[in-house]
């Protein structure tokens, strides 16, 4: 892959118009937006209305001007994402809020079957969750087994299979239709955390006959920092589950104001308390941009930039721990070095952001709406620098951050 060979992928690339949508630094080759987007111009315009005009003017009047249908308007913006109808999502809350929602509504389910199961080296925060998920109902389990043995995991005491769609860390993405069909063949519910896939890879859980799903913003939707969730439950179960944080918001009449609690209808019972507004305001903006964007695309070109970016590691004798089938993981690339912290940050000080994931992965994001080939090879080329030279045994760069 030459630089020109780059230029003539950008020059026939379809998603190209898409990067002047967003506020990239000038200079800046940001390979991290798997862990936070970067701003869309239509956010700036959007939060200035909401805090001016919604706010500002209308006050207390914008409740009933907007407000109070965002977490299902939104959800209804999320859902062709993930291949769901528009009444089987809702915004709101933070994904492990709805994880813990979600988690405990299945275990209760089936009073026979007390178990989660779950992947060893999950995105951490699913496993703390599933812990306190379990702590809150008497006589139940979490087993958490290494990926080769969750088939072997699940029998008739599981009430949920929770897996995280594309893996935090290596990037390797579970077939969510096979896995779906193995919850259901041991007649347990499935939960699919849909955080580092959603916007990155298709996802079609009405065709997958997945159960529920959560999912964050912020990353590859680029809603902003601490953006809401998104929780999806499938139609089938609206009135089978309940869930177990009964906030007002979740109720059938919240302005009836009545002491006992009765569960709305539908996805709506899920809500707990306020809404965000001036988070659901950032996030909306960022959501209507994917009204023209054609996921197959969005897949096509992020196996692109992968093969750049596997090439320049290859070539710097890195190892790549992210699977080499497009099929097989989701948008970001990780390889292995022993000092992967101080080779991110020699990287972060030439002007290309990724991030470290311990103790030793090196993890860089590829987000084809404003990404271009030639940003990628610009960075395949700085990271083989900063091998070839040593570059990243600057002592300054092993001083840790709290955030890395």
């Amino acid at each position: 892959m030459t630089r020109e060979d780059a230029r003539a992928l950008d020059r026939a690339d379809p998603l190209a118009p898409f990067r002047d949508r967003f506020a990239l630094p000038e200079g800046l080759i940001y390979l991290d937006g798997n862990s936070l987007g970067v701003l869309p111009r239509a956010v700036i315009p959007a939060l200035a209305d909401t805090v001016q005009r919604q706010w500002g003017e209308r006050l207390i009047r914008s409740w009933n001007e907007g407000w109070i249908d965002a977490p299902q308007r939104l959800g209804a913006k999320i859902a062709p994402l993930i291949g769901a109808a528009a009444d089987e999502v809702i915004v709101g809350d933070t994904t492990s809020t709805h994880l813990f929602k979600a988690l405990v509504a299945a275990l209760r389910h089936d009073p026979a079957r007390r178990t989660i199961v779950s992947e060893a080296g999950n995105f951490p925060t699913d496993l703390h969750i599933a812990e306190g998920a379990v702590a809150c109902v008497a006589g139940t389990a979490l087993k958490v087994v290494d990926r080769a043995d969750l088939a072997a995991a699940l029998d008739d005491d599981t009430a949920v299979l929770l897996l995280t769609h594309v893996h935090y860390k290596t990037a390797e993405r579970f077939d969510l239709a096979d896995w779906t069909a193995r919850a259901h063949a041991a007649g347990a519910l499935i939960l699919w955390d849909f955080s580092h896939s959603v916007g990155a890879v298709p996802i079609d859980v009405t065709a997958a006959g997945a159960d529920m799903a959560v999912g964050c913003t912020y990353k590859y939707l680029n809603g902003g920092p601490g953006a809401p969730a998104f929780l999806y439950v499938a139609r089938r179960l609206h009135d089978a589950l309940a869930n177990p944080v009964s906030g007002w918001m979740g109720h059938a009449e919240p302005f009836a104001f009545t002491d006992a609690y009765r569960p709305a209808a539908g996805m709506k019972r899920w809500l707990v308390g306020t809404p965000s507004i001036l988070a659901m305001a950032s996030l909306e903006a960022a959501l209507d941009l994917w009204r023209d964007i054609d996921l197959t695309q969005i897949a096509a070109k992020s196996a692109a930039l992968f093969a750049i970016l596997a090439e320049a590691g290859a070539a710097a004798g890195l190892p790549c721990v992210s699977p080499t089938d497009p099929a097989r993981r989701g948008s970001h690339i990780s390889f292995r070095h022993d000092h992967a912290y101080e080779v991110t940050q020699a990287l972060i000080a030439r002007g290309v952001i990724g991030d470290f994931r311990a103790p030793d992965v090196l993890r860089l994001g590829l987000t084809p709406l404003y990404l271009s080939h030639e940003d990628v090879w610009r960075a395949g080329e700085h990271l083989r620098d900063v091998i070839a030279t040593e570059a990243w045994r600057n002592a300054a760069y092993a001083e840790r951050n709290a955030v890395t």
